[in-house]
């Protein structure tokens, strides 16, 4: 059974408290601070700093692992420490890990900052995400107004921190890689104090920790939760979709137009539709399709994406850009259905004491099975034409049919 209904215009900021509008700014800037300093790391790696291509490689991968790898970290330490700890924490170590990372000149201070800045994520994100849920779900009973509504302005808002971060980054390197550290550094020094002085030590509607409900029952639940296991799969096929943006989609747009020159304006449309697509498209959505259906409509239109970039690659149109702006299109309103509803469909399936655990387990699981799926879609990639974005095609299909059934 889908989550509540409410008719009218998309939701919009009047009406939340100051706590989620907290979550939401912050998951914004969080974004602007990352995406200024990291889409450039590889490049003052190589460059500046003269790493070798391999350990280069290394170093992105070593940070996505100390992230997205241990997001249940994260979760794990909200749910016994609450929410602000571990928001502030994350905030502190982000600051240290971007200044370090601004002056470090030899390999094993750059991996020590690159690891810092990783784990600093794995801390915060989880935090926010569990706390931005735990107060949709306040929201929806207070005022009847769905759930989904408030997770896509937080999935907006990151989205526009997104599309923000990279120009500013740009703007930042002609002082050099090191101010961008630190202007980055400065984002999340903001971060920090703002929370410290607005976040409420118990947000209104956490849980109550109660003695004998720490780890090791959550991880019992956890490992017996079939539902949830298997929808957190179904998310971790959508993520390596949604992976072949930085993977298939730069090779298909060196092959069509020489160059990588229009990577970024794909990118940055990407993100422009997401802001500009989430309230209508899930909107509508929501007024006539259970989580489970919308999901798989999403799903459904990932697919589609590598499939007519397939269908597309031999007709050379538009310069050959033609199948990258299909699939990148299909891809980001795949995923206006997809993260909103996933995120809103969590607090159903488990209990709010662990709901830090398992919000960070979805995270985590889906890191590991991209990192594991990466390899093999390169490989595929290898091969060249149309047909390896066929195969890629059955990786939402697949996922789509793993989609739990909505049950109350």
């Amino acid at each position: 059974m889908s989550a509540p209904r409410t008719a009218g215009a998309p939701y919009r900021l009047r009406g939340l408290g100051p706590l989620p509008l907290l979550l939401v700014g912050s998951q914004c800037a969080f974004n602007i601070g990352f995406f200024a300093v990291l889409p450039y790391l590889a490049a003052h790696l190589g460059g500046a700093l003269g790493l070798a291509g391999w350990l280069v490689g290394l170093v992105l991968g070593l940070r996505t692992f100390s992230q997205q790898g241990l997001f249940v970290v994260g979760g794990t330490l909200t749910d016994r420490y609450g929410a602000r700890p571990v928001v502030l924490t994350g905030c502190a170590l982000r600051v240290a890990g971007f200044g370090w990372l601004g002056f470090a000149q030899d390999t094993w201070s750059v991996v020590a900052a690159v690891l810092l800045t990783g784990f600093a994520a794995a801390l915060f994100s989880p935090a926010v995400e569990t706390e931005i849920v735990r107060q949709a779900v306040r929201h929806e009973r207070d005022t009847g107004v769905s759930r989904t509504r408030v997770l896509a302005l937080f999935s907006v808002a990151g989205q526009a921190g997104t599309l923000i971060g990279p120009p500013l980054g740009a703007l930042l390197l002609l002082g050099g890689f090191r101010v961008s550290c630190l202007v980055g550094a400065g984002v999340f020094v903001l971060v920090w104090a703002a929370h410290l002085r607005l976040m409420p030590r118990r947000p209104p509607g956490a849980a109550v920790r109660k003695e004998g409900t720490g780890p090791g029952e959550g991880l019992r639940l956890l490992l017996g939760h079939r539902r949830f296991l298997t929808l957190s799969l179904a998310y971790s096929g959508y993520l390596l979709a949604y992976n072949q943006l930085y993977l298939a989609l730069p090779a298909e747009v060196e092959r069509a137009t020489g160059s990588q020159t229009a990577l970024g304006w794909l990118l940055a449309w990407a993100s422009v539709l997401y802001v500009a697509a989430q309230f209508p498209l899930l909107e509508r959505a929501s007024a006539r399709l259970s989580r489970r259906a919308t999901l798989v409509w999403g799903l459904a239109l990932v697919a589609a994406g590598f499939t007519l970039a397939a269908a597309l690659m031999p007709l050379g149109a538009l310069g050959g850009l033609l199948p990258s702006l299909v699939f990148v299109t299909l891809l980001t309103l795949g995923q206006v259905l997809i993260v909103p509803t996933v995120r809103a469909w969590t607090p159903d399936l488990v209990p709010d004491r662990h709901l830090g655990l398992f919000t960070g387990t979805l995270s985590s699981l889906s890191g590991l099975v991209v990192l594991a799926g990466s390899v093999p879609a390169g490989a595929v990639l290898d091969a060249g034409g149309p047909l390896p974005w066929l195969l890629l095609a059955l990786v939402p299909l697949a996922a789509a049919a793993l989609v739990p059934r909505d049950r109350t």
